[in-house]
């Protein structure tokens, strides 16, 4: 079972709250996580933004609880607010709607089942202040009665937060593409864009998976690769690469051994690579003036050399032969209307969790736009896609 230190936001399960205001759903939320989590007062719409907690409940292992505000919220700002708590579902593996018990379910509330039903989201019904109604409820199996000023219930409620499945089909990263004993050469650039004294995520979660395994994971930069394939008394099992050196590795690595990159592999993790792929094509269909959104899963201070604004688009340019517009966007700030655009370019969502990078990539989907991801384009402007995707062949689902 993976342990809450070890495990990244992006692989967490996220069990969402949301409901009206005062219904008292940050004080279950508290009572949850066992702290003061979010700000509780008799006042309307005191939590403003989305508040996370990392915690573990077993047998589900580690969890991201958000509290969301109230989604009956009024006045500008107020639709702000619902809006960010209705853009919380894309990332949603769990719902809970904390329902005001001396009231009962309001219009609003099965609005908020309806989306939950939409979206095929496993959900449950939560009536606080059970302390203060009257008379017996009639409950169904995914419903529960809980105090959260007085405790009663809290127990039981996590007992049914732990039993509840998602059904969320993982994908592995690399461990089902190469076996025990075998050696993987993992190229790892150290630029001005590479953090300082630290790898980035999907490189530490490959080195990880390959140890799990009993695998030989061998790092080193794109300017040692020559020295460290004569190194070897026979040829790596495969080869992955960060995306950016693809070129210089594809000339080095020899045709008979297997090579991939890193964002290639997260992006058949998080569920997109065959949407990636076919998405791809759309860049021999765009014509000048065409808009492309270049969308990263995470905010980052940007190098003046910067994959998504500077370096791919200069090369999806060159490669086009077109005059094109790019617009970014980071963290949450998907676009829900992309209907302006050409194509979406995507990261490999290592910071996100699969559903909501699938969200993402469904919604483009639906609106007919062609969707891909960083690495995959790389690949094919270097005009070495095919090759990267051989590893995968019969492992794609």
């Amino acid at each position: 079972m993976a342990v809450l230190n070890e495990t990244p936001v992006g692989e967490r399960l996220h069990i969402t709250f949301f409901g009206k205001r005062n219904a008292g759903k940050s004080s279950v939320v508290n009572a949850v996580t066992g702290q003061d989590l979010a700000v509780v007062s008799e006042k309307a719409g005191t939590t403003t933004d989305p508040v996370e907690k990392a915690m573990e409940i077993l047998p589900l292992g580690p969890v991201l609880i958000v509290d969301t505000p109230g989604t009956d919220d009024v006045g500008d700002l107020g639709e702000k607010r619902v809006a960010r708590s209705y853009r919380e579902m894309a990332r949603t593996d769990i719902a809970v709607l904390v329902v005001d018990g001396e009231k009962g379910l309001s219009d609003e509330d099965q609005d908020l089942i309806g989306r939950f039903k939409a979206k095929n989201l496993p959900y449950l019904v939560v009536y606080n202040k059970a302390d203060l109604a009257e008379g017996n409820r009639s409950l169904k199996a995914n419903e529960i009665e809980v105090s959260a000023k007085t405790g009663w219930h809290i127990r039981e409620l996590k007992d049914k937060l732990a039993s509840m499945n998602p059904q969320i089909k993982e994908q592995p990263i690399i461990k089902d593409l190469v076996k025990t004993g075998d050696v993987v050469v993992l190229v790892i650039p150290i630029d001005a864009s590479a953090p300082k004294g630290r790898l980035i995520l999907p490189q530490q979660q490959v080195l990880r998976e390959l140890l799990d395994i009993g695998a030989m994971g061998i790092c080193c930069r794109e300017t040692e690769l020559p020295q460290t394939l004569e190194a070897l008394t026979h040829a790596p099992a495969l080869v992955v690469t960060d995306s950016q050196a693809f070129k210089k590795v594809a000339s080095v690595v020899p045709p008979a051994v297997k090579l991939t990159s890193f964002s290639i592999l997260m992006a058949r993790h998080k569920g997109f690579l065959k949407t990636a792929v076919q998405g791809v094509k759309q860049l021999y269909a765009l014509q000048d003036g065409d808009k492309i959104l270049m969308a990263e899963g995470c905010t980052h201070h940007r190098q003046c050399q910067d994959i998504g604004t500077v370096k791919l688009p200069h090369w999806i340019e060159k490669k086009t032969g077109k005059s094109l517009v790019f617009e970014t966007s980071s963290g949450k700030g998907f676009p829900g209307d992309l209907r302006r655009y050409a194509l979406v370019v995507h990261c490999g969502g290592c910071m996100q969790n699969a559903r909501e990078v699938r969200s993402r990539m469904e919604e483009a989907v639906r609106q007919g736009i062609p969707f891909t991801n960083y690495g995959t384009v790389i690949a094919e402007i270097n005009g070495i896609l095919p090759r990267s995707l051989e590893v995968l062949d019969g492992h794609w689902e």
